[in-house]
C-alpha cells in the first residue's frame, strides 16, 4: 500500500451500509442513522399492526393500494426503513426493492420498548424530511396514538394527538375513515 492510500477508498459508506443491511441473516433489520437494528417483534406488537391494518385494508382496497412492511429507502443518509405499515400504491409497489417515504400514501409506527424513542423522535423527524404525507405513531408504551401531517425540512406542522387508546383518530384524505383505538 502506497503513502496516502487507504483500503475500502472510493467505496460509498451509505451503499455499503445499506447493501450489508438488506443482507442480514436470521430476519430483517433496518438501518438507523447509520447503526443496523434487528427487528424484534413480538405477538402484541404484531398484533396491533393487524387491528390497525385490518381497519385500513378496505380502503387501501379502494385506493388501489397495498399495506405492508416493505423497505423504505432515505437517500443521502444513512437510514434504511422497515415500517411497521405501509400504504403505498399498487404500481409503485410492483416490482420495487425499496421506495421512499414520499411515495406513501401513509406509514405508520408501533413502538416497543427497543423502538420507542427513535419512532417518537428520529423517524418521526426524518420521514417528514423525506415527504411521507401521513406518520401514524402507535406508541404501546404510552398507550397513545398520534397522527402526524404535514411533512417537511422542520418536521411535522400537523400533529393530531397524542389520543389515549379508546379515542378515535381520523385519518384525511385520501383515507376519510377514522380508526378505532379501543382494541388496542
Amino acid at each position: 500500500m502506497t503513502a496516502g492510500h487507504t483500503c475500502g477508498e472510493g467505496i460509498d459508506p451509505e451503499r455499503a451500509l445499506k447493501y450489508a443491511v438488506q443482507r442480514v441473516s436470521g430476519g430483517r433489520a433496518e438501518l438507523v442513522e447509520g447503526v443496523i437494528h434487528d427487528m424484534p417483534s413480538g405477538w402484541d406488537h404484531e398484533y396491533v399492526r393487524d387491528v390497525m391494518r385490518s381497519q385500513l385494508s378496505e380502503r387501501v382496497d379502494a385506493l388501489e393500494c397495498i399495506d405492508g412492511s416493505g423497505d423504505l429507502d432515505l437517500p443521502g443518509s444513512l437510514n434504511w426503513y422497515v415500517p411497521d405499515i405501509a400504504v403505498v400504491p399498487g404500481e409503485l409497489a410492483r416490482g420495487s426493492e425499496a421506495l421512499a417515504p414520499d411515495q406513501t400514501l401513509l406509514i405508520g409506527e408501533v413502538t416497543s420498548r427497543a423502538t420507542a424513542e427513535t419512532d417518537r423522535v428520529v423517524k418521526r423527524r426524518r420521514y417528514a424530511e423525506y415527504g411521507a404525507p401521513l406518520y401514524l405513531l402507535v406508541d404501546r408504551l404510552d398507550k397513545t396514538v398520534t397522527l402526524f401531517s404535514g411533512p417537511g425540512q422542520l418536521g411535522y406542522t400537523g400533529v393530531d394527538g397524542p389520543h389515549p387508546f379508546g379515542e378515535t383518530v381520523h385519518l384525511p384524505a385520501p383515507f376519510g375513515l377514522d380508526l378505532d383505538t379501543s382494541g388496542l
